[in-house]
């Protein structure tokens, strides 16, 4: 490498609130990232970056997404944010000798981590050109254990497996991930399920009881995996009707992103139009509740100030205020302190399981 050692990257890592075990430490720091961008990626900006380009591995070896494949202005394929990648590995606790299914094969850079860690990977993806490179990618990395398979997600090679992983945004996990898990009384699958306008990573056991991981957007998955279910996030907004001052901040400082997580997260679950969206003049998307034209609502700011507008300004930024009560009362609770139940749903001949009850543990 020419500028930023992989010792360096491991630290960028861990600066994500991160606690990587000298196992995954070693496998970030060995595993080289820009063997599986070989033909570049997109900049924040939306230009291309290439091998041949100065800054090619400072963005390679940075905390951060590589979109590395759109399609009519859409990412449709990427290595992930590598702290993210991290906070996945950990939860799955993969031990040498696994056997581990990969739902979405990226780049190939997330099967080669594991495979370091030293378990066999069948890594599937519905995508032909991403399997493809993927596939030469492992191959260029040496990488071992790896087989990449182009197919349905949703119905994978029917192989008894340790553990499951998902690297794309479902709305409920497949049945048939659970039946390859067997009878293992430590089987888990992690994987990023839809909730209130993102995809936050959730750790199911075989039992299909969940805990909350982290927060995480991730592209959508297509077929049974993203079906009609009860409680989708509303349509992302049209044109945003102008938002005015309803109530004052209640938080200073204001919530630190993750806590704001934490009372989005909070919003999916005791409300039906909760999302996460883009609002003009702020930097980071905000927790919104959606009116039915798809053009108003309220918005919750970082520092518990409410802006709402539309013709049901009033009702909605009532519900956000006893959103953020409710939450304070509950002692703010962190993304971590849910407890998730998932049960059948979706297309009945493509069933899939989706969160259905929620509750509030003690961390």
């Amino acid at each position: 490498m020419r500028s930023v050692s992989r010792e360096a990257f491991v630290e960028r890592i861990r600066q994500g609130d991160v606690a990587l075990s000298p196992e995954l430490a070693a496998a970030f720091a060995e595993v080289p990232r820009e063997v599986f961008v070989p033909d570049g990626f997109q900049r924040r900006d939306g230009s291309w970056a290439g091998p041949s380009d100065a800054d090619f591995l400072d963005l390679v070896y940075d905390d951060d997404v590589l979109v590395t494949k759109v399609d009519g202005g859409t990412p449709v394929s990427s290595s992930s944010q590598p702290s993210l990648m991290a906070l996945m590995i950990a939860a799955l606790d993969v031990r040498p000798g696994h056997t581990v299914l990969e739902i979405g094969a990226g780049t190939g850079y997330n099967a080669a981590l594991l495979a370091r860690l030293g378990a066999s990977v069948i890594s599937v993806d519905v995508q032909q050109d991403v399997a493809d490179r993927a596939r030469s990618a492992l191959a260029r990395a040496g990488a071992e254990g790896v087989r990449v398979v182009h197919g349905d997600g949703y119905a994978p090679p029917g192989v008894r497996v340790d553990r499951v992983i998902v690297t794309v945004g479902v709305a409920g996990l497949s049945p048939r991930w659970i039946e390859q898990l067997g009878d293992a009384p430590d089987g888990v699958v992690v994987a990023p399920v839809e909730h209130a306008g993102t995809h936050p990573v959730l750790r199911v056991t075989r039992d299909l009881r969940a805990r909350v991981v982290c927060p995480s957007g991730f592209m959508t998955a297509a077929g049974p995996l993203t079906a009609a279910h009860p409680f989708p996030a509303p349509a992302m907004p049209r044109t945003l009707t102008r938002l005015v001052p309803y109530a004052e901040g209640r938080f200073d400082p204001p919530l630190e992103p993750l806590a704001y997580r934490g009372l989005w997260y909070a919003a999916g679950v005791w409300h039906r139009r909760a999302t996460y969206a883009a609002v003009p003049r702020h930097e980071q998307n905000c927790l919104m509740l959606l009116d039915e034209e798809r053009t108003g609502g309220a918005i919750v700011l970082p520092d518990g100030s409410v802006l709402a507008g539309g013709g049901e300004a009033d009702r909605y930024a009532t519900d956000a205020l006893a959103i953020l009560d409710r939450w304070l009362e509950a002692g703010r609770p962190p993304l971590g302190a849910w407890r998730v139940g998932l049960g059948p749903g979706g297309d009945p001949d493509a069933p899939i399981l989706l969160p259905s009850s929620w509750e509030l543990t003690s961390g």
